[in-house]
């Protein structure tokens, strides 16, 4: 082959990189967190559509990591383009397992955690521990749940009581297994992330989430809310992650 034709399929290859790179982001894919479902993301994602993007959430069972990560996986295969891959709480972990693959744009981590290799769910959360402690076990000592009637001071402070009262009911259970897990490669060692801190968090210490992002090197939006931020925040959350998925399409 000729230097030319060399130099040219060279910079055929890397314009074609290029524009894979500067896609325009208009898929979401939302991961919800241990202890809730995704209806509380309801709202969120109707601001997120009234702006143009394809948001789909993901309903993973909380019965193991690589469960959930099934699960994601799942949904990301039947987007087409590049999408960005949100991910509250728990789903912090899912959405760096989950996220390592080409067509995943970026990483949202809203209060959630951003696990490193070898790092489990119980491992981070015992580092700092958090305000709320009413986590219980289901009588088979399997599943985990935030006791009813702490859900709302816990998880949900800054929203209406009627909304609290109906996520502690609608709680999903989480599997040991899933917080006991440790974490492989994360994606946001190769992805460009963003997260959003809760600054009254109970469910997870915001210290804790201020040096995940940090050590992430993660683009931190801090926001006065519960854990519950999604959804008493909607629209500084859908903020966020309007910006985030505008900047990778640059």
């Amino acid at each position: 082959m000729s230097r030319i034709s060399t130099f040219a399929l060279a910079f055929f290859t890397s314009a074609i990189a290029f524009a894979a790179q500067a896609a325009e982001v208009r898929n979401i894919v939302i991961v919800h967190g241990a202890l809730a479902d995704g209806s509380g993301w309801r709202k969120a994602t109707e601001i997120l559509e009234s702006r143009g993007y394809n948001v789909t959430i993901v309903q993973q069972p909380i019965t193991s990591l690589a469960d959930d990560v099934a699960a994601t996986t799942r949904v990301l295969d039947l987007q087409t383009g590049p999408t960005l891959l949100v991910g509250h709480s728990y789903g912090g972990m899912v959405i760096s397992e989950a996220g390592d693959r080409p067509d995943v744009a970026g990483l949202v981590y809203v209060a959630a955690f951003q696990s490193d290799k070898g790092e489990s769910l119980i491992a981070l959360a015992s580092s700092k521990p958090a305000g709320g402690m009413n986590i219980r076990e289901t009588k088979d000592g399997q599943y985990l749940y935030i006791d009813p009637a702490a859900f709302a001071n816990d998880f949900a402070a800054d929203l209406p009581k009627d909304e609290a009262a109906f996520l502690a009911k609608s709680q999903v259970f989480a599997s040991k297994k899933s917080f006991i897990t440790k974490a492989g490669n994360p994606a946001w060692r190769t992805k460009k992330s963003w997260s959003i801190v809760a600054t009254r968090d109970r469910s997870i210490n915001p210290e804790l989430e201020r040096d995940m992002a940090k050590r992430a090197g993660s683009i931190v939006t801090e926001i006065e809310a519960s854990h519950a931020v999604f959804a008493s925040q909607r629209e500084k959350v859908a903020d966020v992650i309007d910006q985030a998925a505008k900047a990778l399409g640059n």
